[in-house]
């Protein structure tokens, strides 16, 4: 049976058939975003199907993100898919400063010639080959020591194509199309966009400079998020990071929701020298990832997870019937970068600490409040956000407009030290001072 919307015709007499027809006219352009869908009574009479069918078909459509429903109001596709990345909003121009990118300083990565070089010449002399161990037993070795000197508890390690391959196969171990999973809002925008794309729902858990606020992550959890994916340090995009205070709420928080999974993303190992707070072990399962991208390059897709038996068992079945493992050759590779020091870790800490508590200080000089505990990046709530962002373009500057990161917290940017040297910090200062107000400090949602 068909139905016309429009130029297009809804097909199909399953649930799947019925949603994979509207998934196929939206990729294809031919159901722009916005547009109307058929009331689900409607469009059940005219395909001949009972109406549970077609609000099964919608409720799968939601659940990927694909179309939105507004009650009353019906449901529409949505403006912008789930499967559209959010770096892809970005404003800049030719000849602009842009301090929007959320990359490292180049100049503190470390040469990979030598590295690179040490992982080819054993490669040579001893290729690795199918049915092989997944993971170099040094590196597993290093790894295990590092988590637990920073007082993660114990359990396997795997070795995943960075910490956002990570976090997916995290999920896909546990939950199900449909799960809810708290996460900071702001937050880092890859997972905001990955959530929705697995089938999952949002849940949004305001944030401060100690991470996500205890009575938020509560309400989450009470209204039923099955998942806690929690920054540990250098957040994405506010630079917050879990102090000891917040860290023992939080775990106190999880420990009366037991059968929570808990995800940590613990992007600042290496560029941070405030001390890992981590929460696991609280719940039944758990897991915390490590990416090199900060310390060694973001070009080295490498995270180093850890968590209960049970999740690392279930991740790495799955890996193994998928891309099977992540190239020794990238392994060995950062193996010689750990082993060899290849990166001053207090260093670069100073380096970004430096250089983002001057800014945060030569904002609140001009009567703006800002917020960049840890990390390389520095959050300023704003009342317009596309007012500021235009205006700093202007003025020379291009910053990352607040919605690549934010579900329901107030507008805001996000502005990047690692391109700044020191002598620039008052002329962005200047130039976001003449581009919005004084906003009060505080939470950011």
């Amino acid at each position: 049976m068909l139905f016309v919307l429009g130029e297009y015709r809804i097909e199909g007499r399953r649930a799947a058939e019925i949603s994979a027809s509207v998934e196929r006219a939206v990729g294809a352009g031919r159901l722009a975003p916005g547009e109307l869908l058929p009331p689900m009574r409607e469009l059940a009479i005219e395909l001949g199907v009972n109406p549970n069918t077609v609000a099964a078909a919608y409720r799968a459509l939601r659940d990927r993100g694909v179309i939105e429903t507004a009650g009353r109001r019906g449901s529409r596709v949505r403006d912008r898919p789930a499967s559209t990345p959010r770096e892809q909003i970005q404003v800049t121009a030719e000849g602009v400063r842009d301090v929007s990118s959320g990359n490292p300083d180049p100049a503190l990565l470390p040469s990979l010639g030598g590295a690179l070089a040490a992982a080819a010449e054993r490669a040579e002399r001893r290729p690795v080959l199918y049915g092989e161990p997944v993971a170099d037993t040094e590196l597993e070795r290093m790894a295990r020591a590092a988590f637990r000197a920073d007082g993660v508890p114990e359990g396997p390690v795997a070795v995943t194509s960075g910490a956002l391959d990570a976090i997916e196969r995290v999920l896909v171990a546990h939950l199900r199309p449909g799960d809810a999973v708290a996460v900071e809002d702001p937050g880092w925008g890859s997972v905001l966009d990955l959530i929705p794309a697995l089938g999952l729902r949002p849940v949004p858990v305001a944030v401060d400079d100690d991470g996500p606020l205890p009575g938020e992550t509560e309400r989450a959890l009470r209204q039923g998020a099955r998942a806690l994916i929690v920054t540990d340090q250098a957040q994405n995009p506010t630079g917050a990071a879990v102090g000891k205070a917040r860290a023992e709420e939080l775990r106190a928080v999880l420990a009366a929701h037991p059968h929570v999974l808990l995800v940590e993303d613990d992007n600042g190992h290496g560029i941070v020298d405030q001390p890992l707070r981590p929460l696991g072990g609280v719940t039944t399962h758990w897991a915390l990832v490590r990416s090199v991208a900060k310390t060694y390059g973001p070009d080295l897709r490498l995270g180093l997870l850890t968590g209960d038996s049970v999740t690392l068992d279930r991740v790495l079945g799955r890996q193994r019937l998928g891309a099977g493992w992540v190239s020794h050759v990238l392994q060995d590779a950062v193996l010689h970068l750990w082993r060899t020091g290849a990166v001053d870790g207090e260093g670069v800490a100073a380096s970004y600490g430096r250089r983002r508590a001057a800014l945060v200080e030569a904002l609140r000089e001009r009567g703006i409040a800002a917020h960049g505990r840890s990390g390389m990046n520095v959050w300023v709530p704003v009342p317009d956000e596309t007012g500021v962002v235009a205006r700093m373009l202007q003025s020379g500057w291009a910053v990352a407009p607040g919605a690549r990161f934010r579900l329901a917290s107030p507008p805001g940017v996000r502005l990047t030290v690692s391109t700044l040297a020191m002598d620039e910090i008052g002329q962005v200062a200047d130039a976001l001072a003449a581009a919005t107000r004084p906003v009060a400090a505080g939470r950011y949602g």
